[in-house]
């Protein structure tokens, strides 16, 4: 009798556990179900937007008391309310952010990035939203580097990944001089301010709001190594619909002053 009612017992634990199995089968859940539904729900899916930015880069983004500020950071959110679309900010360092877009983990970005051939070819652009250039920039007390020739032997920084980096890797052999390189641009000021490196390449809206507003020990030597322009950028051949609109909604605050006014609180001409 112990033996019947044990095997009775059994059996009916099986059927349980095969009851169970099937029900997970059916509701997709199991290997892959759940994660392929909150994956579904992540990024545009839902209606929000991720975009990139890099909170050490003012006057076009940073951060104060745990809030986003800056010309990027006003810009798009003003093209987000004109056009009717929702995003969220996801911050990180420069040189993370193109890898981002290409493996999908963005919708777009707006971290002062220049548009050029090379990045084209990877991700598509909005219109231009800003003329910018690099700047040559050295400690104030500084009186031996007047320009680019003076730099042989010398150690010059620059942000990585950026088109500054770019244009120092390119002219290394012409000018003689040695590469620092860092990953946030406050780091590059304070080596530079301290002397271990003798000059640095920055875009120069940025520089310049940097040595104004935080009374920094630099100068800019040369204003306009380059001509650049700055650019949204989106994953290459997707969100094509988006791309319109973020150029609608700039083109509409330009023409309406919102753009204007939203420099002009960051960059006094």
């Amino acid at each position: 009798m112990k033996k019947y009612s044990f095997l009775l017992l059994l059996l009916t634990l099986v059927l349980i556990v095969a009851a169970c199995v099937q029900q997970g089968s059916e509701s997709g859940e199991g290997e892959g179900g759940s994660e392929g539904e909150a994956n579904v729900e992540n990024g545009a899916d839902d209606g929000v937007y991720t975009v990139g930015i890099d909170t050490t880069y003012p006057p076009f983004e940073f951060q104060v008391g745990g809030e986003y500020q800056g010309i990027d950071v006003e810009l798009i959110k003003a093209i987000a309310e004109n056009q009717g679309f929702e995003i969220q900010f996801r911050p990180m360092d420069f040189v993370g952010i193109i890898p981002a877009l290409e493996e999908g983990e963005l919708d777009l970005a707006i971290a002062g990035m220049s548009i050029t051939e090379e990045r084209q070819k990877v991700l598509d652009f909005s219109d231009p939203y800003f003329d910018a250039g690099l700047a040559l920039v050295t400690k104030k007390d500084n009186a031996e580097i007047a320009s680019l020739d003076d730099l042989d032997g010398k150690v010059i920084a620059v942000k990585s990944g950026t088109t500054g980096s770019k244009f120092i890797g390119e002219n290394q052999e012409k000018y003689g001089y040695r590469i620092a390189y860092f990953d946030d641009s406050p780091s590059m000021f304070l080596d530079v301010a301290n002397g271990y490196s003798q000059a640095m390449v920055e875009d120069y809206p940025v520089i310049a709001y940097a040595i104004t507003s935080r009374n920094l020990d630099l100068k800019v030597i040369e204003e306009r190594l380059t001509g650049e322009q700055y650019g949204v950028a989106v994953p290459k051949g997707e969100h094509g619909e988006l791309l319109e609109q973020i150029n609608q909604g700039l083109q509409e605050l330009k023409d309406d002053g919102t753009y204007k006014e939203i420099v002009e609180k960051y960059i006094k001409n």
